[in-house]
C-alpha cells in the first residue's frame, strides 16, 4: 500500500513537471493530497499495525504524525497557491513537485521500522526542501541552499556512524527496530552510548534543536512561508519520530540513563538558544523558526525525564505541529500585505486584517502554552515530572527561560497588531481563503487542549511504553 502511496506521488509530481501551465501544475498537486489522505484514512480502517513490504510499520506513532501531515500539507498547499501568485511557472511547479516529494519522504521516516530505512528517508527529506529554499533562484536563497545540504548532510553522516555503530549490536545485521530493542542490552556499553550521542546530534538537524538547529533557522527564512509551515512541523517532527524510536531501543540498554541525561542537556541548550535568539532577532519568519527550537528543546527535555513525560514529549510535538503551521500561513499573510517581515517596520495589522490579527494572537497563546492551549496539558506534565524528580534547579531554569520566550513572543506579535504607523500595507494582495485556513489549524490545537478525548492520553501512553 505504502509503495502505491509513492508510485502515485513520483507520477503526480512528473505531470506537474510537464503541465503546460499553472492550472495544470496545480492538479496534480491537489490530487496528490487528495490520494494522501484517502492513504491515510484506507490505513487507519484496513492496516493500521500491519507491516508491509518488510521495512514499514503502520504503527500508532507513525498515524498519529502522518495524520497531522495529512492536514497540515493540504492547507500550505493551498496557502502556497494564493502566496506564489507572481511567481514564474517554473518556481511555480518546482515548489508544488518539492512540497510532494517532501511529504512522502517524511512519511518513508513515519513508518520506517528499520535503523537504515528512516536515516534513508531522512537523507531524502534534505533534496526536497532543498528544492523549497531554492524556490525563488536568487543569490541569497542560493546561499541557503548550498548551505542546509551541506549541514544536513554533515549531520546525517554523523547519525550514520551512530547507525555502523548500533549496528554491532544487531543479530545477523538486522537494522530493525525490534531487533535492536531485543539485542541492545548485550551490546558495548560503549558503543551504545556513542551510537546514540551520534544520532541524537545528526538528527539534530532536522529536529532543529541543539547543536545543528541553525540550518533550520536559514532553511525557514529562504524558503515560502506556507513551505515553512511543513518544514517547521512534518519535517521536523520527522526527526522526532527517527530520535524516538532510538530512545525506545536504548530504553532496553543499561546506558538508558546517560541516554537520558544527554536529552536532558539537548533540551535545555536548545530551549536557552530559543530564548536568547527570539530577543534579538527583527525578523518574524526567524522569530518562529527560534520558536520551533524552544519547543523541540521542550519535547527534547520531557523525554529525557523518562517514561513520566514521555508521552507529553509527543503531545507537545503535535499540538506545536498544529500550532506553528496556522502561524507561518498567517505570516504569509503579513508578508503580502507589507512586502516585509522586518519586525521593526510593521504594525497597525489589526486594522489590516483583523481575522489575521486575531488568529496569530490566538497562535501565540497557544505556542506560550495558556489555556486552553494543547500546550499547556503537556508543559504541566513537564513541570509535575521536574517537581516530582525533585529536580528543582532544572525546574527554575525552565521556567525563567519559558518566562523570557513568553515576553519575546508576546512582545513582537503585540508590536505587530497593535503599533500604529509603519510600513504601508496593501489589503488587496491578503487572502480571506488563506487566513482562515491558517485560522483553523491554530483552532484545532486550542480545541485539542479543551476536549482532548481519552483514548489520545491511551495512544500516547502506548506509543512511548509499547
Amino acid at each position: 500500500m505504502i509503495l502505491g502511496y509513492i508510485i502515485t506521488a513520483l507520477l503526480l509530481a512528473t505531470f506537474t513537471a510537464v503541465a503546460p501551465d499553472r492550472r495544470m501544475a496545480r492538479c496534480p498537486a491537489a490530487l496528490f493530497y487528495a490520494v494522501q489522505a484517502a492513504f491515510f484514512i484506507g490505513t487507519v480502517t484496513y492496516h493500521a499495525g500491519e507491516t508491509v513490504a518488510q521495512f514499514f510499520t503502520f504503527d500508532g506513532l507513525g498515524l498519529l504524525f502522518f495524520g497531522l501531515m495529512t492536514v497540515i500539507a493540504p492547507a500550505a498547499f493551498y496557502a502556497g497557491n494564493r502566496y506564489l501568485d507572481r511567481e514564474t511557472l517554473r518556481q511555480y511547479k518546482l515548489y508544488n513537485i518539492s512540497m510532494m516529494l517532501l511529504c512522502v519522504s517524511i512519511a518513508g521516516v513515519y513508518f520506517a521500522n528499520h535503523l537504515a530505512v528512516t536515516w534513508i528517508f531522512l537523507e531524502a527529506t534534505t533534496l526536497c526542501t532543498a528544492g523549497l529554499v531554492y524556490h525563488r533562484r536568487s543569490t541569497r536563497s542560493l546561499e541557503a541552499t548550498w548551505k542546509y545540504i551541506f549541514v544536513c548532510s554533515t549531520g546525517i553522516a554523523i547519525a550514520y556512524l551512530g547507525i555502523l555503530l548500533l549496528s554491532t549490536v544487531a543479530e545477523g545485521g538486522d537494522l530493525s527496530y525490534a531487533t535492536l530493542r531485543e539485542t541492545v542490552a548485550s551490546g558495548n556499553p560503549l558503543f551504545v552510548k556513542l551510537a546514540f550521542l551520534f544520532i541524537v546530534v545528526g538528527y539534530s538537524c532536522k529536529l532543529e534543536i541543539f547543536p545543528l538547529y541553525t540550518i533550520g533557522i536559514d532553511a525557514n527564512y529562504a524558503a515560502p512561508a506556507p513551505a515553512s509551515a511543513l518544514i517547521s512541523t512534518a519535517l521536523v517532527n520527522a526527526g522526532f519520530v527517527a530520535v524516538l524510536r532510538v530512545y525506545r531501543v536504548v530504553e532496553a540498554s543499561p546506558v538508558f540513563a546517560w541516554a537520558c541525561h544527554v536529552l536532558v542537556a539537548a533540551g535545555v541548550l536548545s530551549l536557552l538558544v530559543g530564548a536568547l535568539y527570539l530577543r534579538r532577532t527583527n525578523h518574524y519568519k526567524r522569530l518562529l523558526a527560534y520558536s520551533t527550537v524552544e519547543n523541540m528543546g521542550l519535547a527534547t527535555l520531557m523525554l529525557g525525564l523518562g517514561s513520566g513525560a514521555a508521552w507529553a514529549a509527543v503531545l507537545h510535538a503535535a499540538g506545536h505541529a498544529l500550532l506553528k503551521s496556522g502561524l507561518f500561513i498567517q505570516t504569509a499573510q503579513v508578508g503580502k500585505a507589507y512586502g516585509s517581515y522586518r519586525i521593526n517596520r510593521l504594525g497597525d495589522y489589526m486594522r489590516v486584517n483583523r481575522a489575521g490579527a486575531v488568529a496569530l494572537l490566538l497562535g501565540v497563546l497557544g505556542l506560550t502554552a495558556f489555556p486552553p492551549s494543547v500546550l499547556f496539558i503537556s508543559e504541566l506534565a513537564l513541570f509535575r515530572e521536574l517537581f516530582g524528580q525533585h529536580i528543582w534547579w532544572l525546574a527554575i531554569v525552565v521556567v525563567l527561560l519559558v518566562c523570557v520566550v513568553m515576553y519575546s513572543l508576546w512582545g513582537r506579535l503585540a508590536r505587530l497588531c497593535y503599533k500604529p504607523g509603519g510600513h504601508p500595507a496593501d489589503r488587496a494582495a491578503i487572502s480571506p481563503a488563506a487566513t482562515w485556513v491558517g485560522f483553523v489549524l491554530i483552532l484545532l490545537a486550542l480545541a485539542a487542549g479543551v476536549c482532548l478525548p481519552q483514548s489520545v492520553f491511551e495512544l500516547l501512553t502506548a506509543i512511548t511504553a509499547g
